[in-house]
């Protein structure tokens, strides 16, 4: 899968793709525009090119969303994809103009939305067909040549298998006893944590445990707009009363769309729309996390039953399914603000996030 590992980082600089498929092959541009390398991998004039969206943004604009769509433009050429970027995010619908009727995705679409999400893109491409022009210029090497199935396959399982790379003593003011083991993701593109606190055999049986989502604005900066950084000492902090146990520090910023969707998505919530709609209306899902990382973290740790300190009773039926044997829930709260409290109250009511007794307090 070495090509499609690759086709993550172009992506991500802005260069397109090219995806082969048993249905067609496909070029896909990521919305996103990098500093473009290639001028000459710009589309042509005459290109037909279509904007390839997730069914939640599609649900979210009110358009059909049983499956993941393409919208073919109307318009062609450089214009066109400037046009399809402007329309892959935001509130707006485009004007009835801007498309023809949507149509069901081939497999190098569906290969380009995988890769997308996995280098944290906007979860949107811009796709159009092979030309000789791109067909040459992935024979001579300028731009990548990737399968549609192994893009699919990679895009799937490397957020899942996970290396242990190092790791050393890091005394923390509430668990000074704590020593850090870093994993990181088979593509390198990512790196987790656990923080093992105290020693194995003092640690009781289930052993506690945190699954905690990296939050750059909550756990360093102290944004107020949620509390993960108080839930996250407050973590330490229990489960160094416990007598020791594990948290795991997993890179899944966002829910798992990354900061700079994260961010995107404060924007809309600024707007107006709650932290569920506004990740809909950038293509995503309600959460995107995957778990089958954690528990080979956790077993690498050797963890195998755990008490686990959690809000989200998802996560608790995701460590089961990957083996890890969950024994009790213990809740792990940060404090309510004026700021936070839409945030959460929508995490509760729409994510079935279980915090009634931090709601029911005053800011």
């Amino acid at each position: 899968m070495h090509q499609s590992e690759r086709a993550v980082f172009d992506l991500r600089r802005g260069l397109p793709v090219l995806i082969n498929a048993p249905d067609g092959d496909r070029v896909a541009y990521p919305v996103e525009r990098g500093s473009s390398l290639l001028d000459s991998l710009e589309p042509a004039a005459d290109a037909a090119l279509a904007l390839v969206l997730r069914r939640p943004r599609l649900a979210a604009l009110g358009l059909p969303a049983d499956d993941d769509a393409r919208l073919p433009a109307r318009d062609r050429g450089p214009v066109a994809r400037d046009r399809l970027a402007a329309w892959a995010t935001g509130d707006g619908l485009p004007d009835d103009e801007a498309f023809d009727a949507p149509e069901a995705i081939g497999t190098a679409d569906r290969a380009a939305l995988a890769l997308m999400r996995r280098a944290r893109l906007i979860p949107a491409a811009i796709t159009g067909r092979v030309t000789a022009e791109l067909e040459e210029l992935a024979d001579r090497g300028p731009l990548l040549r990737v399968d549609a199935a192994e893009a699919l396959a990679c895009a799937d399982q490397a957020a899942d298998r996970v290396r242990r790379v190092s790791e050393a003593p890091v005394p923390l003011a509430d668990a000074p006893d704590s020593r850090f083991v870093l994993f990181r993701e088979a593509d390198g593109l990512r790196e987790h944590v656990a923080v093992v606190i105290g020693q194995r055999e003092d640690w009781a049986d289930p052993v506690p445990v945190r699954l905690h989502s990296a939050c750059l604005t909550g756990d360093l900066f102290g944004s107020l707009r949620c509390d993960c950084g108080e839930q996250l000492r407050n973590a330490v902090d229990t489960i160094a009363r416990f007598g020791g146990g594990v948290l795991l520090y997993l890179d899944q910023e966002g829910r798992g769309i990354g900061l700079a969707n994260k961010l995107r998505a404060y924007t809309l919530q600024d707007a107006g729309h709650d932290t569920v709609d506004a990740d809909a209306l950038l293509g995503f899902h309600d959460d995107e996390r995957r778990f089958a990382s954690a528990a080979s973290m956790l077993e690498s740790v050797g963890v195998r039953r755990c008490r686990l300190l959690t809000n989200n009773p998802a996560k608790l039926e995701a460590l089961a399914a990957h083996g890890i044997e969950v024994h009790a829930r213990q809740a792990v709260y940060g404090r309510l603000t004026e700021q936070n409290r839409r945030y959460l109250s929508a995490k509760a009511k729409r994510s079935g996030h279980l915090l009634d007794e931090v709601l029911d307090a005053e800011p």
